[in-house]
């Protein structure tokens, strides 16, 4: 039984042009290779006329043909539509005699088709894609069985020819990706020799082809190494399971001149009719790990001053308590810094800084390590010592260090220096107990009105008046509204506009006048006050963001800094929500600050609430990245949008070769994650062509404005929204 072309099963129609379309054959040009069946199928029947049709959605073209001169013809007027409706040979013996076919053009006009026999080109997935036919233009009564067979042997041999073709396009399809990469692909057999090598693994090797394909893979890899490689190779030669399968591995590897270069290699292994078959695909990572080794550097080093950093620090403090040694801890902290920093500005101060560290290096005895924890800071280490003697001593050479003044810039300047400290193991159980014990010595130098030295004592750990005295006042700040927000602009560096504000606190003091955090900040982050506070800025700076946006200024968004207690709080995420719900803001014009120190102090608790966080649409941003010591896999494990690249790391980006690759370093870095890049502490537009330079899209500084007033920062986004309207108009015009 015949079955008409519109009743073919839609579903089974479909999946049959799809599997025709995936030998990449219908409408092509005719091929020797099957030119040749047309022709054998014309003598072996004795027919007028043979050809291959394929059949498409509308309709049918001819693939070769022998006795007849036709490319296509419509799907309603072929033999071949019914031929495809089954298995089986379909034979016409007369066609005027069929009343399906009796009025089609090609049986009552050119090429007046009598007699056809035609059978289905099935492939090995059982659709049904064209057929090899016979026809005459005289009818034919008799075709045998023996005929029939033969034709269908015919049409099996002409689907395996279309079956080689397309694997011949895949093959080249695949070579044509495999040159056309920038990833180096290389494959070997059991023997471990190449069998195949692409021009970017010839470039990265630096070999011809000759020189690579045919020859062991052992030219590649460093001689020390090869060994291990040959065993390996051998273990799953004789069937064992390969380690490194499907895997992601770094390892060295060789070039042609001899030098050796980090790669990183996925291994694919399989097995065919002539044996095992091994392949990598591989990534040359020089310049990952040049990157990596920056960024590790700056997870030891200050990069303002040379010094060690704060984590640095504690490591060597944790080995000497590891190894049961004797140790003291020596904290400064500088006299007069912060009026130095105000009156000449950062630029001053921080170089102010390294004539610091030089000075107190010079002062210090060999076996003492100086760091510097961070903003005025230091720190001394002396190992295999607890003699308060010494440690005197020290402290002497360090004051007496600054009994002369500092000439910077043409500036004359006179610090003292207030320290404390503490001697292991007697204060100190851990390297955290003894550097806070030093911590609270320095505090008494510091009330007894600096330049002077204590050691610590067991009574130093109560609570001091002072800090008590502060955290009272602070209560009663709170209480009164003396605690304002200041904020500072963010903008982007190739335009200028401004995308963003950073809401800072200050605290309105009615007698000492308007206070930096650095003032109150330490003894509020002691105090249960803390998180109060930490809401309350939270709130404030929604409030003062609706408030903007009711004014026309909608694109702004607002970053706030978050205290340690607030990260580590229950419900921080639904009092975050809560206070932007309340203001009828959306998540994503908030960003909240964190430093990478608060994250990592509670490693698996910040992940889930930063997870939740960005989740819910908000921000967030690692502040004073590289001043703590985030590992490099922790920008990846947090869910970043921002890194706001610290001041210390771009104040001399102009001047000291390290710091312009450190801060190239941390631009891409930042980039290469996705994440947007701000660099805090522009000051001038020279730091500013170098930042976008290099790519920096985004930063803040004294460049654009000092932290301000509310009311100062709306004034900023007027202007900036005028600046804008203007652009706009002039480039119209």
């Amino acid at each position: 039984m015949r079955v008409r072309q519109d009743e073919m099963p839609g579903q089974e129609e479909k999946a049959r042009i799809k599997e025709l379309a995936s030998f990449w054959i219908a409408d092509t040009p005719p091929e020797p290779r099957f030119t040749r069946f047309v022709d054998l199928a014309k003598r072996l029947f004795a027919t007028e006329m043979a050809f291959i049709t394929l059949v498409a959605e509308e309709h049918q073209s001819f693939k070769a043909c022998a006795g007849l001169d036709i490319e296509r013809t419509p799907r309603s007027e072929s033999f071949c539509t019914h031929t495809i409706a089954s298995n089986e040979v379909l034979v016409i013996h007369d066609s005027l005699k069929d009343p399906i076919f009796a009025d089609m053009s090609i049986v009552i006009g050119p090429p007046h088709i009598r007699f056809y026999a035609g059978a289905p080109l099935i492939t090995a997935n059982g659709y049904r894609i064209g057929a090899m036919c016979i026809a005459d233009r005289t009818p034919r009564p008799q075709f045998s069985q023996e005929d029939r067979d033969n034709l269908a042997e015919l049409s099996r041999l002409v689907m395996e020819q279309m079956e080689l073709r397309r694997a011949d396009f895949l093959k080249t399809i695949s070579a044509n990706f495999a040159n056309a990469t920038d990833l180096a692909l290389i494959s070997i057999n059991a023997q471990g020799l190449i069998e195949f090598a692409n021009p970017a693994a010839l470039s990265m090797f630096g070999f011809h082809a000759s020189e690579m394909i045919g020859n062991p893979i052992d030219i590649i890899i460093p001689e020390r190494l090869r060994h291990a490689h040959g065993m390996g190779l051998a273990r799953v030669a004789q069937g064992a399971e390969p380690k490194l399968k499907g895997k992601t591995v770094e390892v060295l590897a060789l070039k042609k001149d001899g030098s050796e270069f980090p790669i990183e290699v996925a291994l694919s292994i399989w097995r065919d009719q002539r044996g095992l078959g091994a392949g990598a695909i591989i990534k040359d990572i020089s310049e990952r790990r040049e990157r990596d080794t920056k960024l590790l550097r700056l997870a030891s080093q200050d990069t303002l001053t040379g010094l060690c950093n704060r984590h640095k620090f504690n490591d060597l403090l944790k080995a000497e308590y590891s190894r049961g040694a004797l140790a003291t801890v020596i904290l400064l902290d500088l006299d007069g810094f912060k009026e130095v920093n105000d009156t000449h500005g950062h630029g001053v101060g921080d170089a102010l800084l390294q004539a610091i560290g030089i000075r107190l290096n010079y002062a210090l005895s060999e076996k003492a390590t100086l760091a510097r924890f961070g903003g005025d800071e230091f720190a001394v280490l002396l190992p295999g010592t607890a003699d308060p003697l010494e440690a005197g001593r020290e402290a002497a050479a360090m004051i007496e260090a600054f009994g002369k003044s500092f000439e910077i810039g043409g500036h004359v300047l006179d610090l003292g220096v207030s320290m404390g400290f503490a001697l292991a193991p007697m204060h100190g159980a851990d390297e955290e107990e003894l550097v806070a014990s030093a911590d609270f010595a320095l505090y008494r130098a510091k009330q007894a009105g600096g330049r002077t030295c204590r050691m610590f004592e067991p009574s130093m750990r109560n609570e001091t008046l002072a800090r008590r005295a502060q955290r009272d006042e602070l209560l009663k700040a709170l209480r009164n509204n003396e605690l304002v927000l200041h904020y500072q602009p963010q903008i982007y560096l190739d335009s200028g506009r401004v995308f963003g504000a950073e809401a800072l606190i200050r605290w309105q003091h009615p007698e000492r006048g308007l206070l930096l955090p650095s003032t109150f900040l330490p003894s509020l982050e002691q105090s249960s006050l803390a998180l109060e506070v930490g809401w309350w800025v939270l709130e404030e700076a929604c409030r003062q963001s609706a408030e903007w946006r009711d004014a026309g200024h909608c694109d702004i968004k607002m970053s706030v800094n978050l205290f340690p207690v607030q990260l580590r709080s229950p419900n921080i995420c639904q009092k975050v929500l809560e206070a932007v719900k309340r203001h009828g803001l959306h998540p994503s014009q908030l960003e909240l600050e964190i430093t990478e120190t608060v994250a990592l102090n509670d490693d698996s608790r910040s992940l889930e609430v930063l997870t939740t966080l960005r989740n819910l649409g908000f921000g967030i941003a690692f502040d004073d990245f590289g001043t703590g010591y985030a590992s490099l896999s922790s920008l990846q494990r947090y869910p970043l949008t921002t890194l706001k690249i610290d001041r210390g790391f771009v104040q001399d980006m102009l001047t000291t070769p390290r710091d312009a690759a450190i801060t190239r370093a941390l631009i891409t870095m930042s980039t290469d994650l996705g994440l947007e890049t701000i660099a805090e502490g522009i000051e001038n537009p020279a730091q500013e062509a170098a930042l976008r330079a290099l790519g920096c899209r985004a930063g803040q500084g004294y460049l654009y404005g000092k932290p301000m007033p509310a009311a100062d920062m709306e004034k900023v986004l007027y202007a900036a929204v005028t600046t804008e309207a203007k652009r706009h108009a002039s480039s119209s015009c």
